[in-house]
């Protein structure tokens, strides 16, 4: 059978560590890239320790690693690095996080990479980007989601700034990440031209995080805390419902927003003038939410979530993990699959990202063992037998 996947043929090697390269490289995994995980021979990705285990299997690293192919490979040694280069003369993605000038001072920068192979596309992801003054330093998602702007828009007014409990700053960069690979590989349809990827984590965050420094760079203005409530439009909140259940409430949309006080009984505000706008029923949402919460703790969360949306106004329950499994509409979209796995057995994952009608995705194996096909891809780049041994018994390789 002939693959429809959009990335067949397409050869990633993935040396990046937690969590953005790896992602990116997931979801190029996803869409059919050949994947090759590159780690050291000793410990491997960090990924691998991160997050919960059962029996001593890593839970996480099954699906981040999911369709990538194991080699274990020191880096650091030049004959590791030789055996790299045979690999990225073959490859069309190189995803590396490493501070900038390590690839280099390996003799594995740009230049070298790409004198061998042209059309090689190099990402480079690091906290803050390969040139600048905060170049050289440590970059992790925690420190980017306080510099974005994220962290001090988040949380209740008179609490601190507050960070997210998972690594959303990785997890959009990786996703960006993924999407500034495919337009590289269109560049090279082109062209026949490679190139090199420079991302940070900050940017893509900043992004997400909204107009902020051109609102204070027009009006002069720095945005406050206000915890679940908008200033561009109310009620927007998170209400308890009689049976200590949390549902979320949106009306981004003016109908939307009529809908919502029609059904608590509170009509009589739609014709205010201040009602019309968004930012006018910011001012007044004080009262608003305390006839939406009034109205809401009145009643069961599945009471409340039934008359919004028997009213065509928005609403979504506030989930956690068993509820996610649980919704019918994640499990019958096939939002979650069960894959087969050799330590695992089934095992629940986010299925791909996105689905495509005619080249979807698909999750071909879960992740695998560290340098569980270092034999196979070295054989497939030329390095002979003898040459696998040597470095299978000096530890460059595993």
């Amino acid at each position: 059978m002939v693959s429809t996947a959009p990335l067949d043929g397409v050869r990633v090697l993935d040396v990046s560590t937690i969590l953005a390269g790896p992602l990116a490289c997931q979801i190029l995994g996803d869409f059919g890239a050949d994947v090759i995980k590159v780690e050291h021979p000793r410990g491997g990705d960090n990924m691998r320790g991160h997050g919960r285990s059962k029996d001593g299997v890593p839970i996480w690293w099954k699906e981040i690693s999911r369709n990538k192919r194991t080699v274990a490979l020191d880096l650091k040694d030049p004959r590791g690095g030789e055996v790299f280069r045979k690999l990225a003369q073959t490859a069309d993605v190189v995803v590396e996080n490493f501070r900038p000038g390590t690839f280099e001072r390996w003799g594995l920068g740009p230049e070298v990479l790409r004198a061998e192979n042209p059309g090689l596309i190099l990402v480079r992801l690091t906290g803050f980007g390969q040139v600048g003054p905060y170049s050289s330093r440590a970059g992790f998602g925690t420190l980017v989601e306080a510099m974005s702007g994220f962290a001090a828009a988040t949380g209740q007014p008179d609490g601190p700034p507050t960070l997210p409990a998972f690594g959303l700053a990785d997890s959009i960069c990786g996703i960006a990440a993924s999407s500034a690979v495919t337009m590289a590989l269109r560049h090279r349809d082109r062209t026949g031209e490679g190139q090199v990827v420079d991302m940070s984590l900050l940017e893509p965050i900043m992004a997400a995080v909204g107009p902020g420094p051109t609102v204070y760079q027009q009006l002069g203005e720095v945005g406050e805390r206000t915890g679940n409530r908008s200033t561009n439009n109310a009620p927007r909140n998170v209400y308890r419902t009689r049976d200590d259940g949390w549902v979320a409430v949106s009306t981004s949309a003016q109908r939307i927003a009529e809908r919502v006080m029609e059904l608590v009984g509170h009509p009589e505000v739609i014709s205010e003038p201040w009602f019309a706008t968004g930012g006018g029923r910011a001012q007044h949402v004080d009262m608003l939410d305390d006839y939406v919460g009034g109205w809401i703790a009145q009643r069961t969360r599945d009471e409340v979530i039934e008359a919004f949306t028997d009213a065509g106004a928005a609403i979504g329950p506030v989930y956690d993990a068993k509820d996610i499994v649980a919704d019918p509409h994640i499990r019958e979209t096939q939002m979650l699959v069960e894959v087969e796995d050799d330590d695992l057995g089934p095992v629940l994952q986010h299925n791909v990202m996105w689905r495509m009608s005619a080249s979807p995705g698909s999750i071909r194996f879960t992740g695998r063992a560290l340098g569980q096909d270092t034999l196979e891809v070295l054989r497939e780049v030329g390095v002979d037998a003898d040459e696998i041994t040597e470095l299978k018994e000096s530890g460059v390789i595993r």
